[in-house]
């Protein structure tokens, strides 16, 4: 495989094929020598600039001061991400051309090596890529040669899946996803699904993910059991959207756990039934519901619109109520800044956004492990933004230390 880029491109199509995983990285890895082909050819590129200009600068007709031109190469080691490179940098007559990709004392690559990944990551198709390295750099790499270097990704993936997680967690959101996987021959709709945890210092974490083709009761043990098997012991309290057998799973596995049904989605689903002239007078009638000051005036709130004209002529809506009662009252015993934090399941649909934007240029994923490997490597891409800290968490917490004492551990 040495030699398998010349004047930074292939030698021949097979070059990226065949390749183990161990070949991934190491000294004649493929990941370094796409990155001493890609780094090659853009140093000569801006040296090529350097020259146009220096030209274009040159004194006038006559001068004794020879044009600048090239002038050999010389080799250069520098550290990247996955090791040593041994780059040749191309140099001019006069000694003028300081490189900006990796400067004349610069020994540190300054992350070339991430670009593909982040790339990736950001929902362009191998193919996409190609075409991008091709544009920018003139490198030709095939689409194997890119899948070679994201799947390497799949080893940090499996490690982070496998994780140990903390033993106690104030709050976790749980939410699922649809994401088209070939399993079998045949394209599933699965469904991926995803926790989202607060932390004891108020910081969020993903905790992992998981594929099914149905939800359901079994499924949601799994999770659970999974969750318990890397170490959690307790979760303070759970906010679901409505998933079937999820309440009955979370009290199997964590029996303490509050679990909190999501008021958004619940109230979006009562509008579905609502014709578009009385969804202003059915979204007042409930809010006297979820904005009660607490189970008992909420109870009241909730008999008032049974006994409505609105819950005569939309009759759906006051069941479906009626049926997650017992997980939309929990949080009516907080005070507000509690309140506003776990009465919906916002923040892990903005983290679940996030994920379907770097997926929906893919169509369909040939396995769980591509569909799980692009999920990661996208929340890697948006973990400042959704790894932030929860708005007024110091006075969230005081409140969790009041209201379950010895469970909760202030960070």
């Amino acid at each position: 495989m040495a030699g398998c880029y010349r004047n930074g491109r292939p030698d021949a199509p097979e070059c990226a094929e065949g390749r183990k995983a161990g070949d991934l990285f190491g000294e004649d890895g493929i990941l370094q020598e796409l990155t001493k082909a890609l780094a090659e050819r853009a140093l000569s590129a801006e040296l090529d600039e350097h020259l146009t200009e220096e030209r274009a600068d040159a004194p006038p007709e006559g001068a004794n001061q020879a044009p600048n031109r090239r002038n050999g190469r010389s080799q250069k080691t520098v550290t990247t991400d996955s090791g040593k490179v041994i780059l040749d940098i191309p140099r001019d007559r006069n000694g003028s051309f300081d490189p900006l990709l990796i400067a004349k004392y610069q020994r540190r690559f300054p992350e070339f090596d991430t670009k593909i990944i982040s790339m990736y990551a950001r929902g362009m198709t191998t193919r996409e890529i190609q075409g991008h390295i091709e544009d920018i750099y003139g490198i030709e790499a095939s689409p194997s040669l890119i899948s070679a270097i994201t799947d390497a990704v799949m080893e940090e993936v499996t490690a982070w899946q496998n994780r140990p997680l903390e033993p106690c967690y104030p709050i976790v959101f749980m939410d699922a996803i649809r994401v088209k996987i070939r399993t079998d021959g045949v394209v599933l709709n699965k469904a991926v699904f995803v926790a989202l945890a607060v932390l004891p210092d108020g910081t969020r974490d993903v905790l992992g993910l998981w594929f099914q083709a149905n939800e359901g009761a079994k499924f949601w043990a799994k999770v659970l059991s999974d969750l318990r098997n890397r170490g959690v012991q307790d979760i303070l309290i759970a906010v679901v959207d409505g998933l079937k057998g999820f309440p009955q799973a979370i009290e199997a596995a964590f029996p303490q756990t509050q679990v909190q049904t999501c008021i958004v989605h619940l109230l979006r689903h009562s509008m579905s039934f609502a014709s578009y002239k009385d969804r202003k007078a059915v979204a007042a009638a409930l809010k006297a519901v979820y904005t009660a000051v607490d189970a008992a005036a909420a109870e009241t709130a909730l008999a008032e619109f049974e006994n409505s004209d609105l819950a005569a002529k939309y009759p759906a809506i006051a069941p479906s109520w009626r049926r997650t009662w017992n997980e939309v009252i929990p949080f009516l015993d907080y005070p507000p800044q509690v309140r506003r934090l776990i009465y919906t399941t916002n923040a892990i649909e903005a983290l679940n956004s996030k994920i379907r934007r770097a997926v929906r240029s893919r169509g369909h994923f040939p396995s769980d492990e591509a569909a799980a490997k692009l999920i990661y490597l996208a929340l890697n891409a948006t973990s400042v933004e959704w790894k932030r800290s929860v708005r007024e968490w110091h006075s969230v917490k005081s409140q969790f230390a009041i209201m379950f004492e010895d469970r909760f551990q202030m960070a």
